[in-house]
């Protein structure tokens, strides 16, 4: 595992936009196309807005949430609507995107349907953008969800589940563990002092189901790096 820490957030979002540009561009010369997972929240809207104006060949992107609250893609607390307003713009508005959010009444309904939509991403995600939560969750992998252990299996074939927090509003749908796993590499993207002990925290011994941040950062499968600034 990478750990870098930044001075400002501008600086961590002008070298992270960079690296992650440098490895779609790569994707796309290689294999002919680039899959890209990006979490929601507020901490990485001017990352994405400095991606959309990026010079790249767009249209050979796939761009899909690593998790999203089940509400209308209108709705302020919708990841999909972050993802439209800040990075599906400019020059990234020629991505593909594939939304988790359907006319289903529950995720857990829509299980199958996604899973199928999420076949069309490439095999290797070229980079997936996790947050976490000073609960220690990231993705949809909350503590004491009932369902944590099923997003956490490894050894089950889905790319998506559903979940309802204990802690948080919302039913959810994430993508698995596996899922994530399945990505040429991971960043966990995190600004804020109250991020840091529980980083920390996450990088000692522990189980997983009591910070299941420790599901990403203590495997050794996939690269991931750290970027945090206060």
């Amino acid at each position: 595992m990478q750990q870098l820490d930044f001075n400002s957030r501008e600086a961590l979002t002008e070298q992270l936009a960079g690296e992650i540009i440098e490895r779609l561009a790569a994707a796309i010369a290689d294999i002919g196309e680039a899959g890209l997972a990006v979490s929601g929240g507020r901490t990485p809207v001017d990352l994405f807005k400095a991606l959309s104006v990026a010079d790249l060949d767009w249209s050979k992107v796939t761009i899909t949430l690593v998790d999203e609250r089940w509400v209308d893609p209108s709705d302020d607390d919708s990841n999909e609507k972050l993802v439209r307003t800040h990075l599906l713009q400019n020059n990234a508005a020629a991505a593909r995107f594939i939304p988790h959010k359907s006319d289903h009444a529950t995720p857990f309904e829509a299980e199958a349907s996604l899973n199928k939509k999420l076949a069309a991403l490439p095999e290797q995600l070229t980079v997936t953008l996790l947050g976490m939560g000073e609960d220690g969750h990231t993705a949809s992998f909350f503590p004491g969800a009932e369902t944590l252990n099923k997003a956490l299996d490894t050894h089950n074939h889905i790319d998506c589940c559903g979940v309802v927090p204990k802690t948080a509003p919302h039913a959810r749908m994430t993508l698995t563990l596996k899922r994530i796993l399945h990505s040429d590499w991971i960043v966990l993207h995190l600004t804020g002092a109250g991020k840091k002990p529980v980083l920390e925290a996450a990088l000692g011994d522990g189980p997983v189901v009591e910070l299941p941040v420790r599901s990403v950062l203590k495997q050794t499968l996939t690269p991931v790096s750290v970027y945090w600034a206060e």
